[in-house]
């Protein structure tokens, strides 16, 4: 113990620091390890993962279905004591995505609004999510194991139906997307924002995006890439019918309602991928969620460094 007499403020400070620190290196820390199963040629990656985590002496959980493609399909040992995740009911420090942005939302869905980090390793391709690469997992570990990451709450977009529910998990960290099912007919969407009518749009479909989901799907059709922490959503029409439409910029606390119509009556609702038939006298309302994602972020890591490397901005690709 220590009294306020025996040490000065800046001793106590980095006494206070050098205690958690060794409180979190005496502990051991509980992963969730989550990964791509359509990846054989990773396999090298995956077992370097595997090892890095063994080294350092951490408890680890491997998904059921990762579990039984690492060990049947990529012929790797799995460790002695690892324990399986069967559904969404499970509890870890830290979850760990091995795969590309596709696998980070797919783990951002099993977490839901539990409150442990998600790291994302790419093994993929672009990776805005997934970030790290397996060569910088070690020194992530050790600066997770020491206390010192730093965390982006990134904000979930939530969806309703006015009768009925959606199926499955209704929310999506990356955009919402209402989409036409028939190639030849468009939809007829109209948008309330807030209860106060907008427009009606005449597309083939519309995303509501996160900033997370700007750099997304709703990128790809001209939408605008927004900041994490900007409290923002976008409102992106996919092949609208009309030269003056053009992406709206929302605050995330505004509630947003479609009422969507269609030559053959049915469309599709899209929640970061996962898509299912919706028929068009279902009113949808898209809200924030009452959670945030946290995401692991290297110390020092911006926004605006991960944009220019992932998107090679103010380089020569000709060479």
């Amino acid at each position: 113990m220590f009294s306020s007499q025996s040490l000065k403020i800046p001793d106590i400070f980095t006494y206070l620091c050098a205690r958690n620190q060794h409180l979190l290196l005496m502990s051991r820390l509980r992963f969730a390890l989550f990964g791509n199963i359509y990846q054989a040629k990773k396999a090298a990656a995956v077992q370097q993962i595997l090892d890095l985590l063994q080294q350092r002496g951490v408890d680890l959980a491997l998904d059921e279905k990762f579990l039984h493609f690492v060990r049947d399909d990529l012929h790797i040992r799995v460790p002695d004591g690892v324990s399986t995740i069967d559904g969404d009911d499970f509890v870890a420090d830290v979850a760990l995505s091995v795969g590309g942005d596709g696998t980070f939302l797919e783990t951002a869905r099993r977490v839901g609004a539990k409150p442990m980090p998600i790291l994302g390793v790419n093994i993929g391709r672009m990776g805005f999510l997934a970030d790290f690469t397996p060569a910088e997992l070690a020194d992530a570990l050790d600066a997770i194991l020491c206390g010192d990451f730093q965390t982006e709450e990134r904000c979930v977009l939530q969806l309703e139906y006015d009768h009925g529910s959606p199926e499955g998990y209704p929310y999506a960290l990356n955009e919402v997307a209402v989409l036409k099912r028939d190639v030849s007919a468009m939809l007829s969407i109209q948008v309330s924002i807030n209860g106060e009518y907008l427009t009606t749009y005449q597309a083939d479909g519309i995303i509501i995006n996160t900033p997370t989901g700007s750099t997304g799907y709703a990128l790809s059709v001209g939408g605008p890439i927004m900041q994490p922490g900007s409290h923002t959503m976008g409102l992106v029409a996919v092949a609208p019918h009309s030269l003056t439409v053009r992406p709206v910029t929302l605050t995330d606390d505004a509630v947003i309602s479609l009422r969507v119509k269609s030559r053959n009556h049915q469309f599709l609702v899209s929640l970061d991928g996962r898509s299912e038939k919706c028929y068009e006298d279902v009113c949808l309302t898209i809200r924030r969620a009452p959670y945030y994602i946290k995401v692991l972020k290297r110390p020092g890591q911006t926004f605006f460094h991960t944009l220019r490397h992932k998107l090679m901005w103010g380089q020569d690709v000709r060479n």
